[in-house]
Order: structure tokens, then sequence, then C-alpha cells
């Protein structure tokens, strides 16, 4: 079986594990099923997710990480090959993915720094970049705001790594990339090319690192409007976890098939509905 597992608020809430997942992904693993992890996170790299994953004990390698920043890195590189500059409002990670495709990265807080001290025109600063890439940035300011919107309104290509409004933590749900995007999109008055989830690309890519149909996955994450749609945007089934930023009201409100094929509330619930649909899937073989 092929395991598509979400991060933020089902392996995981900020630092803190949730308990018992970690655990039940390597026993599944060691069992014989595929785990790839797809986040729509755009703060880390690859390598990051690897150290973490791995201290917690989870079943981990770096081609089995999918980031959304990751899969833009690819869009933006098969879209438009000619691209070479491109300004990043996000964090470190959002940068190194788009570095690994072999672009020049400006990040937006540099271009910042640059207006404020050399007093230079803000898409001079932001090296004049062909594409800008929105995704998470703790560290948004008014000026970084303004650097990604003067460069977008000057022509760039806008890309967004995804819309999540939201992500959980251990303090509870913070703001997400999608609420940056959203004050670029309001500053700028373009709308971005959207890549994470609810997007079907992040779950593909996942099943290509694999070999696999995407239709024959099991997605397994927190979110109604991301994760759920992605699974139903590939035809993939779904695993609701209520340890993230859905709750049970939430979910037992959606109707036929906007309803996910199963419900957990721990790792328990979950590891008794991969079995069912496990049973289900070879009473249909």
């Amino acid at each position: 079986m092929l395991l598509l597992v979400d991060l933020d608020g089902v392996v995981y809430r900020g630092s803190e594990p949730v308990p018992g997942i970690a655990e039940l992904l390597a026993g599944r693993a060691a069992g014989g099923d595929e785990v790839v992890y797809v986040t729509n996170n755009s703060m880390w790299y690859r390598a990051d997710y690897v150290e973490r994953l791995a201290a917690m004990g989870a079943p981990v390698s770096a081609d089995r990480v999918v980031s959304s920043p990751r899969a833009t890195a690819l869009y933006l590189r098969e879209v438009d090959p000619g691209l070479d500059r491109v300004l990043a409002l996000g964090g470190p990670g959002l940068g190194r993915e788009l570095a690994d495709v072999g672009f020049e990265v400006i990040m937006a807080g540099d271009a910042a720094d640059r207006v404020a001290t050399e007093g230079i025109d803000r898409f001079e600063a932001a090296g004049r970049p062909g594409a800008v890439v929105v995704g998470l940035d703790p560290g948004l300011t008014w000026e970084r705001l303004a650097v990604a919107s003067t460069a977008i309104r000057a022509g760039a290509r806008f890309v967004a790594t995804n819309r999540d409004p939201i992500y959980p933590t251990e303090h509870g749900l913070m703001p997400g990339a999608g609420a940056v995007v959203a004050a670029v999109e309001a500053a700028s008055g373009v709308s971005p090319v959207s890549i994470g989830k609810p997007a079907p690309l992040l779950l593909e890519e996942a099943a290509r690192v694999v070999g696999a149909d995407p239709r024959e996955a099991v997605m397994i994450g927190d979110g109604i409007r991301t994760d759920l749609l992605a699974a139903r945007a590939v035809g993939a089934r779904c695993i609701l976890m209520l340890t993230g930023v859905s709750s049970r009201a939430e979910v037992e409100a959606l109707e036929g098939r906007e309803r996910p094929d199963a419900i957990a509330a721990d790792a328990p619930e979950l590891q008794a509905a991969l079995e069912r649909l496990r049973a289900g899937s070879q009473s249909h073989g």
C-alpha cells in the first residue's frame, strides 16, 4: 500500500510529535508499505525533514519527502526553461530548493535590505527577476511585501508554493503560506499559480517517486480543504486525522463524496483504518 503522509498536524505539531504516528509508520514500512511524505510547508529543505523524521523514528529518506518548495522548483524549471533569476519570499528551505534546480535565487529579505541600505529601486534590488515564488515567511515585513509585489507588477511570474492559510503548531493554529500569498496578491493585483495541495501536483510527484499510480494511494492528512481535496483530485483514498486543523464536527458535516474514506483521532485509530482499507482493497482485487 502506498501511504502519502502529510507532516504538520499528522506526524507532528510544531516541535512535538503526534504520539505513536512515527512508530506506526515505521511498522507499516517494515511490513511492506511505501511511505512518502507530502507537505505544503514551504519553510524547510528536504534534508531538514529527513533529520527531524529520523530522530522521531519515522521511516524516511530524502527522495521520500515531496514538499511544496521542491514541487514548485520542478514546476518552474519545466514550464519556463529559460528562466534564470527568481525572487523568493519565504524561508531558507524555499531558496535552497529553487537553487537546487539551477535558479539564481534572490531572497526578498536580502532585496529589502538593499532597498534600505542603498536606496535603490525595488525591482533592481530584487535583481529584475523573471518569477516571484511565495511561501511562508515568519519574518514578513512591509518592505519584503513591497519588493515582491513590485516585481510582479513589473511582469514577473507569480507562483505560490501553496495557499494553505493556517498550519498547526504546539502553540495552536498559526498563519500559513496562504496568508502571505493573499497579502502579495492584494498588493500586486495578480493571482498566482498555486502548486501545493489541494492541487494534484504534489501527490502525483510523490507517487512517481515509487513508480506508483496515485489512484492506488492512501492520503493521510488533517486538512479538509487541502489533503482531502488533493486526494480526490488524483483519485486516491483519504484518511483524515483529527490531530491537526480539522475537527470531528467539521468532518462529520461533510456529505457524499466530500467525506473521507476514514477518520482517525490517534495512532491506534489510524492503524485500524489502514487495515480496513487494506482489507477492502483485497476483497475488491
